[in-house]
């Protein structure tokens, strides 16, 4: 059951067991706990009066609601207000279960020949050491009217609790890991929150990550290393392009798009050849959104300091491919040049392998064929092979041939001194666009 409070103080206080015996006596401040970890439990308000507590109806206007006792007050309980129940201490089920055997005058031992249970274990209920099992649970719901549900669940809230102490001091080791990671860089993008404590920046960090602990993300994260090939991008910060990897792969599954379709991805690759002409506003929204078409999704994702990556490829399902493209492009050749290329990668290659990239021209044999699909998506090879035989690289001359094939001139600068056909000092350099979306 969820619990509310009337205020942030009132919220503070319950939440904090030190606060609590700060302000009320030790033995005061256990019963509150005990009590709200009972009311956290209860299936319902009704199962209140076969508790501890000796619930009873308010009057006048109050009417209609339950009243807990607490030593010097009551809990009154009536629907949700303000704020959340989130302690910092469960006290044991079993807390509970002496509390109710001493109001009703019933020893351990008369429970254990009701319930038909060893004395033992009903002994070690009560000190914790021993968990209510569904099967005691009915057994103390026909012995003492409370409801199995009661129970399981106060059991269930005392067992994860146990479980979260103990993760505590597991990850209390793991803060050196923080180290590995871009970690002030995934506060200020908003990939995780920023926590008041190591522990739980840890936790935040595995989370984000979507594993339990930095050994299962070594592990995860060293299955796809072995596709990066030569990447140098891997050798420089392994935790930045993890973080990397995994932001494009939560976008991309926010991404609704098409089952995939090769025939339809490769329609959608000649419409998009326009798109290399068009500024940053325009096609970082209609890039995405024709390659969704096609069962591909698209997502700009800005590179940690650290991660040298310009873009990667991997499948998020079997229907459904991504191109990730980090925001830190100096020109507009590179960008579109790493685009078709990693759109190559998705139609000439398996969909078990992730695909990293750090330079426009990639080496290896599925990085090659990844290079020449590009190359030849964006300049038919003929074409290619007519205006080079011109040998006339001037800027009107280049314009003049990128509006016959409508893409940017810039790309077509890239590919004539990636041919080694015109200088990189060229004046026609001054064709390529350059992006300001630099965010190391």
């Amino acid at each position: 059951m969820d619990i509310m409070f009337s205020s942030d103080k009132l919220q503070a206080l319950c939440n904090d067991s030190a606060k609590a015996q700060k302000k009320y006596s030790k033995k005061q401040a256990k019963l509150l706990r005990r009590r709200l970890d009972d009311l956290s439990a209860a299936p319902a308000l009704d199962a209140f009066r076969y508790l501890p507590g000796k619930c009873h109806e308010l009057k006048g206007d109050r009417a209609g609601q339950l009243a807990l006792g607490l030593e010097g007050g009551d809990i009154i309980m009536t629907r949700p207000i303000t704020n959340e129940y989130a302690a910092d201490y469960v006290s044991p089920p079993g807390e509970t279960l002496q509390e109710l055997l001493d109001e009703r005058s019933m020893s351990q031992a008369q429970l254990a020949e009701r319930t038909g249970r060893p004395k033992k274990t009903i002994n070690e209920i009560v000190q914790g050491k021993s968990a209510i099992t569904p099967e005691t649970a009915l057994q103390l719901e026909r012995v003492l009217g409370v409801p199995a549900g009661f129970w399981n669940n106060r059991e269930a809230s005392y067992r994860e609790y146990l479980a979260r102490k103990e993760e505590q001091r597991q990850l209390g080791k793991c803060i050196g890991w923080l180290k590995e990671l871009p970690l002030s860089f995934l506060i200020k993008k908003n990939w995780i929150k920023k926590c008041d404590n190591k522990v739980k920046q840890v936790r935040e960090v595995l989370m984000f990550f979507g594993v339990s602990s930095p050994a299962e993300w070594r592990q995860v994260f060293e299955g796809q290393r072995a596709y990066f090939r030569q990447s140098s991008a891997f050798a420089i910060h392994r935790g930045a392009v993890a973080a990397w990897l995994r932001q494009g792969e939560i976008q991309a599954r926010r991404i609704e798009t098409e089952p995939f379709n090769r025939v339809t991805f490769l329609s959608v690759l000649h419409d998009i050849r326009p798109l290399t002409k068009e500024p940053p506003q325009v096609f970082e929204l209609a890039l995405p959104a024709l390659c969704a078409k096609a069962g591909v999704a698209t997502a700009f994702v800005p590179a940690p300091r650290g991660c040298r990556a310009s873009g990667a490829t991997q499948w998020i399902s079997q229907t459904k491919a991504l191109i990730q493209l980090s925001l830190r492009y100096k020109t507009d050749d590179h960008l579109w040049f790493t685009f078709f290329h990693e759109a190559g990668h998705i139609l000439k290659h398996g969909k078990r392998e992730v695909f990293l990239e750090t330079s426009a021209y990639s080496h290896g044999v599925k990085e090659e064929e990844a290079n020449r699909f590009a190359a030849d998506m964006l300049i038919a090879p003929a074409d290619f092979r007519f205006f080079a035989k011109q040998a006339n690289f001037t800027k009107a001359a280049i314009i003049e041939f990128a509006n016959v094939l409508d893409i940017a001139p810039g790309v077509v600068v890239g590919r004539l001194q990636h041919e080694n056909l015109l200088h990189w000092d060229s004046s026609c350099s001054r064709l390529k666009k350059r992006f300001r979306w630099v965010d190391e």
